[in-house]
């Protein structure tokens, strides 16, 4: 359980990195930061965990040919992917994230894995 409470603060953290970097990802639409935007961001933190969790193996089967072919770039893609799904889902349970379109996608997911990456070697994950 501390393991999941640590991913998801990890993945908290690195949307809120790329939201910041980035114009075209967008958590609300005011600039600050209140109660409901970091429960937002909590709320799509998980959907994004969820989203990586559930889907992201399931699309990694179904191009490994191509994570083959390119020598794991297609990654950027993928994840690039899962971001514009969670932006997708994140506007069906109206949570206020966007994320304007593809390159901006890439551009993000790269950062999130990024910084997720170091927030992970940071942060304590219990075992």
């Amino acid at each position: 359980m501390k393991n999941f409470v640590v991913k998801t603060l990890a993945n908290a953290g690195a949307l809120a990195v790329a939201i910041w970097l980035f114009g075209g990802i967008t958590l609300t639409g005011d600039d600050e930061i209140t109660g409901k935007a970091i429960g937002s961001l909590l709320l799509v933190a998980l959907v994004f965990g969820l989203v990586n969790f559930l889907v992201k193996p399931i699309v990694k089967l179904l191009t490994l040919p191509l994570f083959i072919l390119t020598l794991g770039l297609i990654t950027l893609v993928v994840n690039a992917l899962m971001l514009l799904l969670t932006s997708w889902l994140a506007e069906q349970f109206d949570l206020s994230f966007h994320v304007d379109g593809f390159w901006t996608a890439v551009l993000g997911a790269l950062v999130i894995s990024v910084v997720s990456w170091a927030l992970n070697v940071l942060l304590p994950d219990g075992d």
